[in-house]
């Protein structure tokens, strides 16, 4: 299979899906356990893989790469478990008091500043819409492009773009103005 765009409803089917999930298990999963944490990011690289096994007749090699399908598939069950994420980063962003025992103050400083920033990013983070989020997440965690994440999510390239511009906007005024505010 030296495409990235191969045939997945032929005869071997376990031979092609094994060639995918070497190619692209490391990858995903990276990504997943950035959005998720490590132990539901290995619950949820099964399920994709499974997800797309069984959807695999789906599949159109002529509307994305097979790595976007299964960035597609990864971060719509992402989204299933956005409550338990938004959650997540809510109590890192309560999480702001720092227990540093260190006597530098330099280094107490920074951490104190580290944390801030943290805490004023991931409410920032909390207040996207889930698909800004996902765009923004695609890009920055999976390293992504425009057109690789319109592929994975089925949207049009000027929307992610646009989504992506205005999210970033929306990031720096939004830790901006928390800054102002500490």
């Amino acid at each position: 299979m030296g495409s990235d765009r191969p045939d997945l409803g032929g005869s071997d089917s376990a031979g092609i899906f094994g060639v995918l999930f070497d190619r692209y298990a490391d990858a995903l999963h990276r990504y997943l356990a950035r959005r998720v944490g490590d132990s539901t990011a290995d619950d949820l690289l099964s399920e994709t893989f499974l997800i797309a096994l069984h959807r695999r007749h789906s599949y159109d090699p002529s509307r994305a790469a097979v790595r976007t399908w299964l960035y597609g598939i990864a971060t719509n069950l992402i989204r299933q478990h956005v409550r338990a994420e938004i959650r997540a980063l809510e109590i890192a962003a309560r999480a702001s008091g720092a227990s540093v025992v260190d006597g530098h103050d330099s280094v107490v400083a920074e951490r104190v500043d580290a944390q801030a920033t943290t805490r004023r990013l991931a409410t920032a983070l909390t207040q996207l819409s889930a698909g800004d989020r996902d765009v923004l997440l695609l890009v920055s965690l999976a390293g992504m492009d425009s057109v690789e994440v319109a592929e994975a999510l089925d949207i049009p390239v000027g929307t992610v773009r646009s989504r992506l511009h205005r999210v970033r906007k929306q990031l720096r005024a939004s830790i901006r103005e928390e800054g102002d505010h500490a």
